[in-house]
């Protein structure tokens, strides 16, 4: 009965040893992306939704693209924009640009490659591909 415990305890941890090596922590890259991408959705989200202050209207557009150095402005002006601070939903995604900002110029400045410095481009959605 020892013999076959202690094999079904290397077992397991030879499969939790490979399961941990599967699995690569999240880059600064990654981090930006993903966040990039939710700012983004719940921007849209919010434009969309019927119970929202009719203030949201009135908020600078706010499509993110991190390989475009406008971003960088395109934030800071959105969290500063003086409306709408009554409502919640806008003062959790003003939260949110301002963390993507802060890992954007300390964290990530050395890890980003900015692509294009086109301010018109992060003025329309960004489209899904087609398939």
């Amino acid at each position: 009965k020892l013999p076959t415990m202690k094999m079904l305890l290397s077992l397991i941890a030879l499969l939790s040893a490979a399961l941990l090596a599967s699995t690569a922590p999240p880059t600064c890259y990654s981090r930006v992306l993903s966040l990039s991408k939710e700012i983004t959705e719940s921007f849209q989200d919010l434009q969309t939704s019927k119970a929202v202050d009719s203030c949201v209207k009135t908020l600078p557009r706010l499509y993110l693209d991190i390989h475009n150095y406008c971003v960088l402005s395109k934030l800071r002006d959105f969290v500063a924009y003086p409306g709408c601070d009554t409502v919640l939903e806008v003062n959790e995604l003003k939260e949110k640009a301002r963390s993507l900002y802060t890992i954007l110029i300390s964290y990530c400045r050395r890890d980003l490659v900015f692509l294009t410095d086109d301010c018109n481009a992060l003025e329309v959605p960004v489209l899904p591909p087609t398939e």
